[in-house]
């Protein structure tokens, strides 16, 4: 061979090397581009995996897989709570009124489904601070339950305006208004010898305004709420206008019948304002 071929040789041979090179070094490029930094997506998928990071996918998620927030509903920084019951009203209690009252001079509707119509007077004394209009709504609800005496089937119940025709009259008066009249029935209402409870005398059923703003303190203790207290003082004192007498405790954590004397003591029972439980008369024996 002659030295010019074997130079021309040398020379196919060096450049097809170098472009073997250039070929070698861009599939190494490329390699690097489609796997990543580390160059094994094996390896990466391993790493997410164990911290637990969910793969990621192409296809798109449906929309309900992250919910949008709703703009009806209020972000709340705390839980909703309910508020704490009323155990007894704030504020001093006037100790004695005027002697005098105002009515409630609305009518009302017939409470109970059937049996006789007694008909009944609301009563608020002048410079009590309350109202007769709201004295009489309580009322009415304490005695159209479910669980008052209407329920019996055999008595109904009906408000009526000052002037009307009347079996009774429900009186809210101050503590020295309350002995007067209650003394005046033949019912002493002392305890301590001050005017404590409420009492009923013939044609009338008196709620005591120290009882009716401050509870009793064995209620409060209980946290029993100042509403409870009130439809029991009533179903109790009406109790006694329809002819019920006093009863005891019937077991150590049973209701206490509506005719205890809830008002001065538990003796075991548990705070109850009905006469009838479950639809049905409860009462325990008799004091």
């Amino acid at each position: 061979m002659s030295t010019s071929a074997r130079r021309s040789g040398r020379r196919r041979f060096t450049l097809i090397a170098q472009l073997v090179a250039v070929v070698l070094a861009v599939a190494a490029a490329v390699t690097v581009i489609a796997e990543g930094p580390g160059g094994h997506p094996a390896a990466e998928r391993l790493a997410a995996d164990e911290m637990d990071v969910p793969a990621l996918s192409a296809t798109p998620l449906p929309p309900s897989v992250v919910p949008a927030p709703s703009a009806s509903a209020p972000v709340s920084s705390s839980p909703a709570q309910s508020p704490s019951p009323v155990l007894r009203m704030p504020g001093a209690v006037p100790s004695a009124g005027a002697g005098r009252f105002s009515y409630d001079d609305r009518g009302g509707p017939v409470l109970g489904r059937a049996g006789e119509v007694r008909r009944y007077r609301v009563a608020v004394e002048v410079g009590s601070g309350e109202d007769a209009a709201a004295f009489g709504e309580a009322v009415r609800v304490a005695l159209a339950g479910p669980g008052s005496w209407v329920d019996s089937g055999r008595l109904r119940l009906q408000q009526v305006p000052a002037g009307a025709s009347r079996d009774f009259t429900v009186y809210l008066a101050t503590a020295g208004t309350a002995r007067r009249m209650c003394a005046d029935g033949g019912v002493d209402i002392r305890v301590g010898g001050r005017a404590y409870t409420s009492c009923r005398a013939p044609g009338q059923v008196i709620i005591n305004l120290d009882r009716w703003r401050l509870s009793v303190p064995h209620f409060v203790r209980a946290r029993v709420p100042l509403q409870t207290y009130r439809t029991y003082v009533v179903n109790h004192e009406v109790g006694h206008q329809l002819g019920h007498r006093h009863e005891r405790c019937p077991g150590s954590g049973r209701p206490a019948p509506v005719m205890m004397q809830q008002t001065l003591f538990l003796n075991g029972c548990t705070p109850n304002p009905w006469p009838y439980v479950g639809g049905r008369r409860y009462a325990g024996p008799p004091l």
